[in-house]
């Protein structure tokens, strides 16, 4: 339980620290951060090169910027017991917020779509402290003890957490039958039982989630970012449009057509800010294998 102690600790000094300090001090972890974690930083170049069809110089630039703001948004999480409603208006400003309120309204809850960008964590913090019923699905971390420390995090500014097992099914349902926002992310490789789609130029699979939980209760999905202020200090979430399941009758087809509208979303939104996304993290992980009737024209890079 030392780490569970230790990050209490920390998270206490540096919540107790002006922001502002906080951020400079981020800057410098980050930028040490991308001369240590070099594997990182190599695997994130080469997916800007890749994806974005940067050239070399251009990736390396973009990858220092991530790794900057990676620092920053390490330290704002240790921040995150001082965030409260009187100064999150003044942290993260919120645009088109009246488009969740409006959803919200119709009674059958919000299935917030969200990425690794920039510091999601506020992004969850933000929505509850401004006042939106939000639950959220937990990633679960190989080490307990700071998944622990994360929820607590979490909760702490007004969230409901859902861990990923058994109970998780269940506890979604309901908050989507409240009438409540449910929290998703999109980004992340969705294993073998994920939805193949494109995502950048290669076939990636993503969480069936959204797909699920749009269909079963026939909720919009509502995708909302964050990124970071252009000096480092605070952030802007802002929100899209909805994106509304089609039924057609072809489960399968559906899940693929509105998931493929989400990811289309999330890469847009990424092309505008390439270095407020965590290029470094596994997301074509799962090998793709095209089915024979469709062939494999998909560039498998």
């Amino acid at each position: 339980m030392w780490l569970y102690y230790f990050l209490k600790t920390l998270s206490a000094v540096i919540s107790h620290l002006p922001y502002r300090l906080v951020v400079r001090l981020g800057i410098v972890l980050g930028r040490l951060y991308a001369v240590i974690a070099k594997k990182q930083r190599l695997r994130a170049e080469k997916n800007l090169r890749e994806r974005l069809g940067l050239s070399g110089e251009d990736a390396e630039q973009k990858a220092k910027s991530l790794f900057v703001k990676t620092g920053i948004t390490f330290l704002e999480i240790l921040y995150m017991p001082a965030l409260n409603k009187d100064n999150i208006r003044g942290l993260v400003t919120m645009d088109r917020q009246e488009v969740l309120w409006e959803e919200l309204a119709k009674g059958r809850g919000v299935i917030i779509l969200a990425c690794h960008m920039d510091n999601w964590e506020w992004l969850g913090a933000a929505l509850a402290l401004y006042g939106f019923p939000l639950s959220a699905v937990e990633k679960p971390q190989p080490n307990r003890v700071y998944s622990k420390f994360m929820n607590e995090l979490r909760t702490g500014a007004g969230q409901e957490i859902f861990s990923r097992g058994t109970s998780e099914i269940l506890g979604c349902a309901r908050t989507m039958k409240k009438g409540r926002m449910l929290g998703l992310v999109a980004d992340q490789d969705g294993g073998y039982n994920g939805i193949f789609v494109p995502f950048f130029g290669k076939m990636a699979s993503t969480p069936n989630g959204p797909a699920y939980f749009a269909r079963k209760f026939r909720a919009p999905v509502v995708p909302v970012f964050i990124i970071r202020n252009e000096n480092y200090v605070g952030h802007k979430a802002f929100v899209r449009d909805p994106i509304y399941y089609e039924d057609t009758g072809d489960r399968k087809a559906d899940d693929y057509n509105v998931t493929l509208k989400m990811t289309q979303v999330v890469e847009e939104v990424i092309r505008e800010y390439p270095d407020n996304w965590l290029w470094f993290q596994h997301r074509w992980n799962t090998p793709y294998t095209p089915p024979e009737e469709v062939g494999g024209a998909t560039d498998e890079k």
